[in-house]
């Protein structure tokens, strides 16, 4: 068993680690570093049937040989992504391309539940909106069809920095977006509107390239000065601000030492203080 698992949030009746391993670029090792992530403790997969950036079948095959008497199916969050053909390798579509929306949103969900080897993701995202609201309102409307079905317990956004269009999403739809995936970084001022439209809303903010992207925030005295006091890491640090304030951090470490410490953020708190200091930065 692993010394260290995540607590959860509940959002729509669906738990959710607070803390996501996320599987992009991991290529020929995706299957190898899934199953270390399971057996370190990570009870939250992210994927995509993009083949451009992910393995989802390696994905699949790792949860596969993690699930024992010990570990059941019902353990692990598992979601994958709709990726929009924008954002596909015209090589390798995983759906037909020239099919119209709905058929390619169920031709790729069709081919995550093969690759997963699984008969539902507990959360199905749109990997990115469509910039033409009609066409966006059809690709929902096809994921709406596969929660109703019970493919999906929940469904949710990424890469959405508008908050426009997610009001206009969540105003919309008759199936609520239960979660937005987004870089978190300065350039989109850390999407402070889109957080404050999901907090009230209980639409959960998962943030990826959170260390990559922010350097200069893991260096800075905010930060550094509390990995000191608790003997912890500037990323841990972060990482643990993060899950504080109701955001649920991706982490995609090829490290078997940074899964670890990356579980660990579970065992400290930080200040009041230290926190208000770290949002001044965000």
């Amino acid at each position: 068993m692993p010394d260290h698992e995540p607590p959860l949030v509940s959002c729509q009746g669906v738990r959710t680690p607070r803390i996501i391993y996320g599987t992009a670029w991991k290529k020929t090792r995706t299957q190898e570093l899934v199953r270390t992530a399971i057996e370190r403790g990570f009870r939250g997969i992210d994927t995509a049937c993009q083949p451009k950036h992910y393995d989802e079948a390696g994905v699949g095959t790792a949860l596969v040989s993690c699930i024992n008497e010990r570990l059941k199916r019902a353990d692990i969050y598992l979601q994958t992504k709709f990726t929009p053909l924008s954002g596909q390798d015209p090589e390798r579509v995983p759906y037909d391309a020239n099919a119209p929306l709905a058929q390619q949103v169920a031709q790729s969900f069709a081919a995550s539940l093969r690759n997963l080897q699984t008969d539902y993701v507990d959360c199905l995202l749109l990997h990115s909106a469509l910039p033409d609201r009609r066409q966006l309102a059809q690709v929902w409307g096809a994921m709406e069809q596969i929660f109703h079905s019970g493919g999906a317990r929940q469904l949710g956004i990424s890469n959405c920095y508008s908050t426009s269009t997610l009001a206009t999403l969540y105003q919309q739809a008759t199936v609520k977006p239960a979660v937005l995936q987004n870089r978190f970084y300065a350039p989109t001022g850390y999407d402070r509107q889109l957080r404050e439209f999901c907090r009230p809303r209980a639409i959960i903010y998962q943030s990826f390239w959170t260390l990559t992207a922010n350097p200069q925030l893991l260096a800075s005295d905010t930060v550094t000065a509390p990995a000191a006091r608790y003997a912890r890491t500037p990323a841990q640090v972060l990482f643990r601000y993060l899950t504080q304030n109701d955001i649920v951090p991706l982490t995609g470490t090829t490290s078997a030492t940074h899964m670890r410490e990356d579980l660990e953020i579970f065992d400290f708190q930080l200040s009041g203080e230290e926190r208000l200091a770290i949002s001044a930065l965000l």
